[in-house]
């Protein structure tokens, strides 16, 4: 049985100097292809169910396909609850078996982001489990404008709220196509001198591969989440699949042919992470 919570694939990434990969979910065929992804590569994995993939199964539901793919692997496999609004949003995780649970407070004021997140901290450590916050703002690509994380108010929201892993705003997007410029590594390394606390990139698919090894064999940084490059992976596989037979129309056969370009197209996101071989858990 190899369920993992993200304190236990979190603070080996931070004492030996790698990342993991948070890798966002929408359905069975992606979380079975990034946990066959992490099997290959011999590396722990975290498998997302963030507010889209909510809406369109329970999170009972989600627990339960999580929860059987993790205890068949070979491999350490975190279920993660990804931006739970609500504190009732949260409990649901946990009682459907999730793992880790990431509260975000980053629309509210600092002393209520605090408030809260510190309530989802102890609801998680009070059953066994993680917890998750973003202090800053990650904003979105063509949306909502992020707002840059303050160190001091980092090193502060760390100390108060006791959370497992810190997400920042650092020149991280949601949803981006396309790699940009880079994160603001002079803003991260103020952020780490402050707080011991593992950190977390929230829009991990704008940040070019090359820096997402760099700051994860050299930072605090010690999660990625991926998601945008995935589902751009899987949507091209799934419309070859489609458009190689116009008569086929048996779904369950169109997408098995998904498995095999998401298996490798997430391989090569948990490869850059430069996690040592896992030992059997």
């Amino acid at each position: 049985m190899t369920v993992a919570t993200l304190a236990e694939v979190l603070q080996p990434a931070l004492k030996n100097g790698h990342a993991v990969g948070g890798l966002v979910c929408l359905g069975w065929e992606d979380m079975r292809a990034y946990v066959a992804a992490a099997e290959a590569e011999n590396a722990p994995v975290i498998l997302q169910a963030g507010p889209s993939c909510r809406e369109h199964t329970p999170l009972p539901v989600l627990g339960k396909m999580m929860r059987h793919l993790a205890e068949n692997a070979s491999v350490p496999v975190v279920l993660h609850l990804d931006h739970g609004y609500t504190f009732e949003e949260c409990q649901e995780a946990l009682d459907s078996g999730f793992t880790s649970l990431m509260f975000d407070g980053s629309r509210k004021p600092l002393a209520d982001n605090i408030t809260e997140t510190a309530r989802i901290a102890e609801l998680a450590h009070d059953a066994g489990i993680s917890c998750e916050g973003e202090i800053g703002f990650v904003g979105y690509d063509g949306g909502e404008a992020s707002a840059g994380t303050d160190p001091q108010e980092a090193a502060q929201f760390a100390r108060e709220t006791g959370v497992d892993a810190m997400a920042i705003s650092v020149g991280n997007v949601h949803l981006q196509q396309e790699s940009n410029d880079g994160l603001d590594e002079d803003r991260i390394r103020a952020i780490e001198a402050l707080s011991d606390t593992p950190l977390v990139i929230h829009g991990g698919s704008g940040v070019p591969m090359a820096q997402r090894t760099h700051l994860a064999t050299t930072s605090k940084i010690c999660k990625f989440n991926i998601g945008t490059e995935l589902r751009m992976a899987f949507g091209q596989a799934l419309r070859t699949a489609v458009s190689a037979d116009p008569d086929r129309f048996d779904r369950v056969q169109i997408l098995k042919e998904t498995h095999d370009p998401v298996e490798q197209a997430a391989r090569a996101v948990i490869r850059a992470f430069r996690a040592p071989p896992q030992r059997n858990v």
